[in-house]
């Protein structure tokens, strides 16, 4: 068997979605930007507002665009250190962690003293990962690393850009990790179906800030790669505020009786992506995980090597004789 590796992109599949979406809520005059008109086109609009912003034609901030924050949050929401990466003799400093100032206000989270342990035992057990069935299986190992969808805030501050698209009507986010996305919705609101990764977000305008509130969360998802988490109880109310053309503030207020003590807040700058050709590129993270998660059922490892941007993998399963298998194999 034979794969081959080719540079994929987001873009042209990104465009059909979005303007089949937005051929369906937006408002007669709206152009949201999308795909390859990267950054100028998010910046098209009504006129200018406060402090350069552009605007739609229904007089709110134009979101349209590529956004990015440039933050070590995906490390660790708190205040850390530069450290070596849980297996330094094999990635040496390719897998080590950057230090960062954190995104917490006040520098702390509020955590129960039992929801504490559980945060440091989930930083203990990180790289654990168990493939079961058993609900017990998201108990160990960073959602992250197994290529689960990554939750909100989290989305927003992973070392990956989001692509917004907006109407009057509802907001669509589309995160180039996973190729994860969320629906705002603005008129009307709607309820949650079921709890979900990426929780449920209805949203509203406070002058010029976009103001969206998240819950419906399955409570799987963490905060971070250092094991911070909250339960299926997480609430999140975000708050998008435009201060200048090109750069957001990001806030977002974490509520969740089960595991903290209080309400506390997170905040960090948002940066829009201004290159002429800037579009999602598709990160199918999937298939990096396979590997890692599932090579270990093998009764004998998979024999590959490189041809040049070629990788051949020699797979030869033997099936013994009075088997099913077999026999519809000999037919």
């Amino acid at each position: 068997m034979r794969i081959r590796f080719r540079e994929w992109m987001v873009g042209p599949v990104l465009v059909t979605v979005a303007v089949f979406w937005l051929t369906a809520v937006t408002v007669p005059g709206q152009a949201p930007a999308a795909g390859r008109q990267g950054a100028s086109a998010g910046r098209q609009g009504g006129a200018a507002g406060a402090a350069g912003a552009s605007r739609t034609l229904d007089g709110k901030p134009n979101l349209n665009g590529i956004w990015q924050s440039i933050t070590t949050a995906n490390w660790d929401i708190e205040a850390h250190q530069a450290e070596p990466g849980p297996h330094p003799t094999l990635l040496g400093a390719w897998g080590a962690q950057p230090g960062g100032l954190g995104i917490v206000e006040g520098g702390t989270i509020p955590y129960k003293p039992e929801a504490l342990k559980k945060k440091q035992e989930n930083y203990k057990n990180r790289m654990v990962v168990k493939v079961t069935n058993d609900p017990h299986r998201f108990d160990t190992g960073d959602p992250e690393l197994q290529c689960y969808r990554p939750g909100v805030p989290r989305a927003n501050y992973m070392p990956y850009p989001f692509q917004i698209f907006q109407t009057q009507q509802q907001i669509l986010m589309v995160y180039e990790y996973k190729g994860a996305v969320r629906t705002v919705y603005m008129e009307p609101h709607r309820d949650a179906p079921a709890d979900s990764w990426m929780g449920w977000s209805n949203g509203h305008w406070e002058g010029n800030t976009l103001v969206i509130d998240v819950t419906a969360f399955n409570g799987l998802a963490w905060f971070d790669r250092a094991g911070n988490f909250a339960s299926d109880t997480l609430h999140v109310v975000e708050r998008y505020t435009p201060k200048g053309a090109d750069h957001l503030m990001y806030e977002a207020t974490i509520e969740d009786p089960a595991v903290f003590t209080r309400p506390w807040k997170m905040s960090f700058p948002i940066y829009r992506v201004l290159e002429p050709n800037a579009q999602l590129i598709e990160y199918r993270c999937i298939e990096f995980a396979e590997e890692f998660m599932y090579g270990g059922l093998r009764h004998k490892q998979l024999v590959k090597h490189w041809e040049s941007d070629t990788l051949i993998v020699d797979i030869k399963r033997k099936i013994p004789p009075g088997e099913k298998l077999h026999e519809w194999y000999r037919r």
